[in-house]
């Protein structure tokens, strides 16, 4: 079969994503065209051609992630990858995968990152597992906090336009203390906090904690009314929470938890290391469930490696295998601190085998080398080897990306 992988036109993009759409067993919407249409560029967006038929696509965003040490990376976000039924177990999804990791390559992108839509789709891409998600589920009448739990300030409430450079403002501050997150400009925020998304109707709330210096907390809700025999069942949905500092994290989550009428909160896409689970005298009725978040891809392994900051000093020879992009496989020497690192090829013998998956797991410091090796999937070659290489990719707090794409 000859399939076409090539970039579109913007004559396309309503055609590509009817495909997209078609992909996933949906069907497009016009509020859906305007929305993607603000995010994505059509010179980003490739779709495969098969007898002049889009069978497939996949595009990309260009972001700034965090990664430990409060580095920002360029990071290319993949989203909108799907195949028509007509044509899966084809080979046109690699086609695809192929030309956009060649596309990083040459334009020096050093990082991809996705959501997956099925975990088992990205592994034979190098793609590794970075960070796990957090869902909650709350009764507001069992939300006690423990005594002592820091609160304060005003909390205030917004609409939208009025919210956002407050919100922003938290935003670009709190992700540079969490590896993953990745920066946010109007036009995201637009998206992100849209009423109206994928045809769902979400009648947002907008609430922003100050403690006396300017912003430095903020939260944005839902609230699904249910009210069964005039008795009020609400359901609170959180779509996002951050804040500055333990105080103000606390007060926001008191506001939310705190809404009248409310009888649950819910939220999903929370951070694993969700603080509020010590926050609450009843940990367990948080009904916290992790689940696979984002996946990460090393695209120029000795740049991003030498990117990052690692919690001790140490050097490592570090033997990778990457079969899908063959110019990162090789023998590389990692010398880092917490002040900085370098990454190059080496022909000392090597430390630690492993592929650029295991490395993509723990680049961000979610996955550590020792749970990778329990699983049989990173092998020490030099006694304590392991053991020093796993302390210095390892860092606190958690992982995670808050932003949806």
């Amino acid at each position: 079969m000859d399939i076409e992988i090539r970039t579109i036109a913007e004559d396309e993009f309503e055609a590509w994503m009817h495909a997209i759409e078609t992909a996933f067993g949906g069907h497009v919407r016009p509020e859906d065209l305007e929305a993607e249409r603000s995010v994505l560029d059509p010179a980003r967006c490739l779709a495969a051609i098969d007898d002049g038929e889009m069978v497939g696509c996949a595009s990309s965003v260009i972001f700034t992630m965090t990664v430990p040490g409060g580095v920002a990376v360029p990071t290319v976000g993949v989203t909108g990858v799907g195949v028509k039924p007509t044509h899966r177990r084809r080979g046109v999804n690699t086609g695809l995968m192929r030309r956009q990791l060649d596309d990083a390559h040459r334009s020096g992108e050093p990082v991809a990152a996705l959501f997956a839509s099925e975990g088992g789709i990205y592994g034979r891409f190098g793609y590794g597992l970075a960070s796990l998600a957090a869902a909650v589920d709350l009764e507001t009448a069992r939300s006690a906090f423990v005594p002592g739990a820091g609160t304060g300030g005003r909390v205030r409430m917004f609409d939208r336009d009025a919210a956002r450079d407050q919100i922003l403002s938290v935003w670009d501050r709190a992700r540079l203390n969490r590896p993953g997150t990745m920066a946010m400009d109007t036009t995201w925020f637009n998206y992100q906090f849209a009423d109206k998304q994928h045809g769902e109707e979400r009648r947002l709330f907008f609430a922003v904690h100050d403690s006396g210096e300017g912003p430095d907390g903020f939260a944005v809700y839902h609230v699904r009314s249910n009210w069964e025999e005039s008795i009020p069942r609400n359901v609170l949905e959180l779509y996002a929470l951050d804040a500055l500092g333990p105080d103000a994290y606390a007060s926001m989550w008191r506001f939310v938890l705190d809404v009248d009428l409310v009888q649950r909160v819910t939220a999903w896409g929370r951070p694993s290391d969700e603080p509020l689970f010590h926050l609450l005298r009843e940990p367990r009725r948080l009904n916290l469930r992790l689940k696979d978040a984002v996946w990460v891809r090393l695209v120029d392994l000795p740049a991003a490696l030498a990117a990052r900051r690692y919690a001790v000093e140490g050097r490592v020879v570090l033997e990778v295998r990457d079969p899908f992009c063959g110019w990162n496989d090789g023998r590389y020497e990692l010398e880092a601190g917490p002040d900085g690192a370098s990454c190059r090829p080496t022909t000392d013998e090597a430390d630690l085998l492993l592929t650029v998956n295991e490395l993509a797991a723990a680049y961000l410091g979610g996955s550590t080398l020792l749970q990778l090796h329990r699983a049989g999937r990173v092998h020490e070659e030099r006694a304590g080897a392991l053991a020093l290489a796993d302390a210095m990719f390892r860092w606190d707090p958690a992982p995670w990306c808050p932003l949806f794409f």
